[in-house]
Order: structure tokens, then sequence, then C-alpha cells
């Protein structure tokens, strides 16, 4: 059953337009039996045996799979330096699904501020609004997406705790110039993101309704203050952070300040999950994401290995008890069990949104189990 012919549920919390009419899409509408609503967060993950250019070709068919099957948002995340994640480019393959998606939400999950200039990201993502109208994310995290060394490359700086420190001002940056508001004096007052509001201003210009709604992301306490003391939507890493879920998001509710986005906070969170036809596939599928994150974890990223390699794989004890203890966060099984256990997270954290990520190799198991997912909750 297509999800667009379902009956929806206003779900999270309310929403009210800011004074300049741009009205902040962050609150979605849980659907089928689903407690809040459903997205998707694709890392865009190369199989070994397959290629960038079959994962993206993948990617394509999940966001257009997603947007049949009901789920809210399509979100993919930059990584750098990894050969097993083809996300490094996250507004190159936004525009590219935008081509091919007509409803669904769009955007990243995200894009690592510090290592962009706030400008750049201001021009690609008002070049993706103008693609996508009334469809983009912009998610934001501060942390780099890959190695030091690798971050230093990227920011071409040695200083990257100091450019973590200064997230805030290049939030406020970004800000400023997504709503072309630097103030008269301002170095940067005659510079303008284009596509963007300044367009309404020039001799038969007409402003455009709709502008990138941001959304900050996290792992830790970090994002989840300035999150609430903005009164912006928060995103939460619970796939890899697991144990600091609950207490970010109740720092994140306590901090929480109402502005022109948001009256009340709205918070998802990013899951861990695949659901196959018997636990044992499942089991087997999301081990090959397990052993990515061993070898992750032990600085030797790869592709992400096959079932049968996973399989093969003699891990030792460290080895063994990291998985066992990444597994734990991975709610994976039957389509029942994987829906009961995000229903208990959604209850246990009292998420307004799920973001389902799917660790396994190869396109047709996570394809597979959106579809099943999607059964389980009639979407």
């Amino acid at each position: 059953m297509s999800g667009e012919d379902d009956q929806t549920r206003d779900s999270g919390r309310t929403i009210r337009d800011g004074e300049d009419g741009i009205r902040a899409t962050a609150r979605g509408s849980a659907r089928g039996s689903a407690p809040v609503p459903l997205s998707v967060l694709d890392l865009v993950t190369v199989g070994a045996g397959n290629t960038a250019a079959d994962a993206v070709r993948t990617a394509v068919t999940l966001a257009r799979t997603a947007e049949r099957r009901g789920f809210h948002r399509y979100w993919v995340a930059e990584h750098h330096s990894m050969p097993g994640v083809a996300s490094s480019s996250p507004a190159v393959l936004l525009a590219h699904l935008a081509a091919h998606t007509e409803r669904i939400r769009l955007g990243s999950g995200g894009v690592m501020l510090p290592n962009h200039a706030p400008l750049v990201i201001a021009e690609q993502f008002g070049t993706l609004e103008a693609m996508a109208p009334g469809r983009v994310d912009l998610g934001l995290g501060r942390a780099p997406g890959t190695d030091g060394a690798t971050a230093a490359a990227l920011r071409r700086s040695r200083h990257l705790d100091q450019q973590a420190d200064e997230f805030p001002q290049q939030l406020a940056e970004l800000t400023r110039f997504l709503d072309d508001s630097f103030p008269d004096g301002h170095p940067y007052a005659k510079i303008h993101a284009v596509p963007g509001p300044v367009q309404a201003t020039s001799p038969g210009g007409v402003q455009s309704p709709h502008r990138p709604p941001l959304w900050l992301l996290g792992s830790s306490g970090f994002s989840a203050r300035l999150a609430g003391s903005l009164g912006l939507p928060f995103a939460f890493a619970h796939h890899f952070s697991a144990a600091n879920t609950v207490p970010a998001l109740d720092l994140y509710r306590a901090s929480f300040r109402p502005s022109e986005v948001l009256s009340e906070p709205y918070a998802l969170i990013g899951v861990a999950a695949l659901a196959a036809e018997d636990e044992r596939e499942a089991r087997r599928q999301v081990m090959t994401g397990a052993l990515s994150m061993v070898r992750l974890r032990t600085g030797r990223p790869g592709l992400v290995p096959s079932p049968e390699e996973a399989e093969a794989y003699p891990f030792d004890e460290l080895e063994r008890g990291f998985v066992d203890s990444w597994l734990g966060n991975v709610v994976h099984g039957t389509p029942d069990a994987v829906r009961q256990g995000l229903d208990d997270l959604a209850k246990r954290t009292g998420a307004d949104e799920l973001m389902i990520t799917a660790n396994a190799h190869g396109s047709a198991a996570r394809l597979r189990s959106y579809e099943l997912i999607a059964d389980a909750y009639g979407l």
C-alpha cells in the first residue's frame, strides 16, 4: 500500500510561522500505526564488489521507495576518506535525488559546518531549494565527519579544536547569509547568497516563500543545548551514541526557548534498524555493518563486506565485545520484532521522529528492510 493513500496523524510539536511568513517545516505526520513519523538516513554505502555508481543508483531507488511508502524525509550525511561511504558531497547527491523524487523532504544529516565556508553552504542549499521548493532541510553538525588529518586537509588548518569552538559563530553567519540579514556596516552586508532573499529586492524580484529550515545535529550535549537555546529542531545520532540519547534530549528540552521557528521542542533520533523475513537473515545482514565498524574503529576503513566475509571473519575477544555492544543498539530481526523495538525506543526517548538507517552490504537487503518496516506499520 502506498503511503500517500494512508490516513495520517499529526505528530510532534506545534510549529508556528515566523514573522516573515516562512514556515519551518520541522513537524512530520505519523502514518499507519507508527507512533511517530518515520524517515530515512542513507550513508550511500558501497559494498564489496560494487561501485560508487551502484551506490548512487541504490540511493535513487531508496529515495523513491521511501517516498512511495510514506516515509517523511530522506537525509544523506557528509563523510570523508571512507571507501565504504559515498556521501562526501551531500549537496550534489541531494540535487540528483531531487530530480528523481516529487514529494519527500530531502536534506543533510548533516553538512559538517566547520568544513565549509558558510556562504558556500548558503549558496548550495539556496540552489537546492530552487530545485525542490519547500522540500529541503539543512542539517548541520560540528564534527568533521572524518579523521583529524582529513579534516585538516578539508579545512586547510591544523587548528581543529578552535574551529569546533567557533561553531556558534559560524552558525550565526550562515543564518545571516540564508536570511540576507547582515546589518549595515557589517563587512558582509553587501555580500548576498544567491539564490536567496536578495533576489526579491531587485527590480521585478519576487520573494520565494521557502527557505531551507536549519536543524542542529549532535551526539553529545553541546549541540543539544545550542539547538534548544536557539529554538531549532534537533537531530541526535542515537545509532552511534546510544548512551547519550536520553541525556541529550533532556538537555535539549530543558534548554529550549521558543523562537520564530518552533514554539515547542522537536527532536528526531537516528536509529540503526534492519528487518528481514527471519531473525537469522537479519543477523547475517547486520553483521556486515558490524565488521565495517570494527575496521573503521581500528583504522582500517574499507568497503562494506559481504555477509559471507563477515561470517568467516575471525573476531578476536576485544572485537567480539565491541560487536556485541554495537549490535545491542541495532534494532534487527523480523518485521514484528523491529516494529516493537522502534515502538519501545520512541516511548523510552520521547523522540518526535525516528530516522532509520539500514546497515547491510547489499542494496536488496536494505531496500527489502524498508519495505518490511513500512508493511509492519501499514504505511
